[in-house]
């Protein structure tokens, strides 16, 4: 090599450097998950795991759907999560498929019993969980801190936002005022005023039967809803069909006079997960008390 040749070698070689130098290093992670523990990644994590639906669309919405190698069983939005492993539900994900997966993140509820044992093998686990609407900010707070994209949870919750407002104008105000039980099982299982749907439904100007005192997903006594008489039934359409089966219910007034609300399951779905599609839940709640009226 001629001493020119050299001279431009080494040029290159410190712009180079230089450049190497001038970008930035990813900083560890650390975040604090809904069980106290610090959850810490050297880089923000390219294999990832769900195990809860309202976890997988959270990851999607924030940007890295395509990070995920596989989820549980019920997560299927967006479409593209349909196509990727499925590993089991809340009580029996399977350990060895998580195992086969090699992610650097695992996120899950708190609630699943594989969190010690994945965390004694090893990975890197997370446990996120939400009832109302603020912890679903603060999960979406710390996935996108997880995801190395802080940024992004702001953005999204203005959308939330934006959307329950659209979902506000939807509500003639003949039905504002309706009193809703929203059933959550056909165990009586019910989304109490401080849950995440009952907090929904006093934005839209409804009134919830099953106030906060009974904490946010109460398990109901049978004769509870019937004393209550509710102006309005929302649950799964899987579930409607039985109501005038279950005792009293038949002389309940919302039932005589068919205000009920039997959702199919793709909007249950929205509804049932606690994550970034809050506002499309809104606007199907929306439709339900504007679709009753004010016939009460």
């Amino acid at each position: 090599m001629t001493m020119r040749g050299l001279s431009w070698f080494r040029v290159l070689a410190m712009w180079w450097l230089c450049l190497m130098l001038s970008l930035p290093a990813h900083a560890a992670i650390t975040v604090v998950d809904d069980q106290g523990a610090k959850v810490t990644l050297a880089a923000p994590p390219q294999r990832i795991v769900s195990l809860l639906p309202s976890l997988t669309e959270s990851v999607c919405v924030l940007g890295a759907c395509g990070r995920l190698v596989a989820t549980d069983r019920w997560s299927n939005w967006p479409e593209s999560v349909r196509r990727l492993p499925k590993l089991g539900g809340l009580d029996d994900a399977n350990l060895e498929l998580i195992l086969a997966q090699r992610p650097d993140l695992v996120l899950l509820s708190s609630s699943n019993r594989l969190a010690a044992r994945l965390r004694a093998l090893g990975l890197t686990v997370a446990e996120l969980d939400a009832e109302d609407l603020p912890q679903v900010q603060r999960l979406l707070t710390k996935v996108a801190a997880l995801l190395g994209v802080p940024q992004q949870a702001a953005v999204q919750w203005q959308v939330i936002e934006s959307d329950i407002r659209k979902a506000q104008a939807m509500v003639p105000a003949a039905a504002r005022g309706t009193r809703v039980y929203f059933e959550v099982s056909s165990a009586l299982y019910a989304a109490g005023e401080s849950s995440y749907i009952g907090q929904l439904l006093t934005r839209l100007g409804a009134v919830n039967v099953v106030s906060a005192q009974w904490g946010p997903f109460p398990k109901l006594n049978p004769e509870f809803v019937v004393r209550a008489q509710p102006d309005l039934i929302m649950l799964s359409a899987t579930e409607a069909e039985g109501l005038v089966r279950r005792p009293g219910w038949s002389q309940m007034k919302a039932v005589q006079r068919g205000r009920i609300c039997a959702m199919p399951p793709v909007d249950y779905d929205v509804l049932s997960r606690p994550g970034p599609r809050l506002g499309a839940a809104a606007q199907v709640l929306a439709r339900c008390l504007a679709s009753a009226g004010g016939r009460r």
